[in-house]
């Protein structure tokens, strides 16, 4: 079992927290390289990558703000230099299904010859609960450009303990794992699950790409970000994800949490009913 010190590149993030915690359960010795950690590493300043590395035997990237973006590839490609430069022997890279820009940081990642774990995760649940689409859950109404495609949502959970998995057991090193529940829902149909849980009425309501990116700028987010989730929506949402995998059983030896079972996990804590 791999017991040196473990640097969490994104420990801020929806996966990141729950790894560390699992890692410092087990008495491990971790940190988190963020902007606002003791050793900062921010995506957009390769000054603050050799420090935030150093020291560390291995490393999960949770890459910001998202492997889609045009200069994320070279990004992985400059990180995984200073890695093995610092002496860094593995790292795990959470990753995107069906995302071209995922692909080619993968394969930049493998090309520097580094213990490479591939965590490949479909969308996350927990996008409900803690991230882009919680606001609009709360208000009973979530818009989005999405129509019948499914998608097997996958619970943060999930990711890390195949993280935790994968930076603890050797046997995993030079692996890619494709990480998605154990079935695939629409949106309305997650949003209908949610509502069912909740006891609340919630729709899910179809909306134009347009009205959709007008909508996020009209809210005051910025351009870059409204231009990532066009190229989300519009790329990977095509019914290119919608098969399930068998990554979760493959790596943690039990079945993948379903998405109802997080929806009711979530509505027990009273999150939803604010």
């Amino acid at each position: 079992m791999q017991t040196s010190e473990i640097v969490l590149v994104g420990g801020s993030g929806k996966t990141g927290g729950r790894i560390i915690k699992r890692l410092e359960e087990r008495g491990l010795t971790v940190r988190a390289a963020s902007r606002s950690s003791a050793r900062p590493f921010d995506w957009e300043d390769r000054s603050t990558w050799r420090g935030a590395l150093e020291g560390a035997s291995s490393a999960y990237v949770a890459f910001q703000p998202d492997l889609a973006v045009a200069w994320a590839a070279e990004s992985i490609e400059a990180l995984a230099k200073i890695a093995v430069e610092c002496g860094l022997e593995h790292i795990v890279l959470l990753s995107g299904r069906g995302e071209e820009g995922a692909q080619r940081s993968e394969a930049a990642l493998k090309a520097s010859g580094i213990n490479t774990t591939i965590l490949r995760a479909s969308w996350f649940c927990q996008n409900f609960s803690e991230g882009a689409f919680l606001e609009q859950i709360l208000s009973g109404r979530l818009q989005l450009p999405a129509g019948e495609v499914s998608e097997p949502f996958i619970d943060a959970d999930d990711i890390a303990d195949a993280a935790v998995a994968a930076l603890t057991h050797p046997s995993h090193r030079n692996k890619t794992y494709e990480l998605t529940g154990p079935r695939a829902l629409t949106f309305r149909q997650a949003v209908a699950e949610i509502a069912q849980a909740t006891g609340r009425p919630i729709e899910y309501e179809q909306v134009s790409m347009a009205d959709f990116t007008g909508g996020l700028a009209d809210a005051g987010l910025p351009q870059g970000l409204i231009d990532l989730l066009e190229e989300l929506f519009g790329q990977v949402l095509d019914g290119r994800n919608a098969s399930t995998m068998g990554g979760v059983a493959e790596i943690l030896g039990r079945p993948a949490t379903d998405f109802s079972q997080y929806a009711r996990r979530t509505a027990a804590t009273g999150l939803w009913s604010a």
